[in-house]
């Protein structure tokens, strides 16, 4: 984000899966399916970031590109950047 502009955020809601795809900027989680990778939608060739609000008690496991395991609380937004040189996304907050 730059200083004195407005980022504009696109949301979708999908149901949770081993493997989900995030193709907006905010994912709304259904379900409670342990999710073990995020497919970014930029690709993954550089680093970004991504908003999950789950709707029921999400866990975010660590067997695909997830660096460390969550059980994130409901309605409680997920913060996680995409760090390209490790192929994993990093959690910030959400518990």
């Amino acid at each position: 984000m730059i200083p004195g502009s407005t980022s504009k955020l696109s949301e979708s809601t999908v149901a949770s899966a081993a493997s989900i795809s995030a193709k907006t900027d905010i994912v709304i989680v259904t379900g409670a399916t342990q999710v073990n990778t995020i497919i970014p939608n930029f690709g993954g060739g550089f680093g970004g970031f991504l908003v999950l609000v789950p709707t029921t008690g999400l866990v975010l496991g660590t067997s695909g590109n997830i660096l460390v395991g969550i059980t994130a609380a409901v309605n409680r937004a997920v913060f996680l950047v995409y760090v390209r040189s490790l192929g994993k996304w990093v959690i910030n907050s959400g518990v």
